[in-house]
């Protein structure tokens, strides 16, 4: 079977966040902060994609709107 990366991305990226905050709880000791940066690069993957989508939109909307000038 195979797999698209953004498929994959939408659900790694929230379990990243989610272990992350699981660790953050159970731990008691010093070791707490090797859960931090799995949370933060889910965090970071989550946004990128979110970004990298409002460009290609905005993108495609100047496109869209050239071809309407040009008419």
């Amino acid at each position: 079977m195979k797999f698209k990366k953004g498929f994959i991305f939408t659900l790694v990226a929230p379990l990243m966040i989610f272990l992350s905050i699981i660790g953050l709880i159970s731990r008691r000791d010093t070791k707490k902060i090797f859960y931090l940066p799995i949370g933060l690069m889910g965090l970071c993957m989550i946004l990128e994609k979110q970004f990298s989508r409002a460009y290609k939109r905005n993108k495609i909307l100047k496109k869209i709107k050239s071809y309407k000038q040009i008419k």
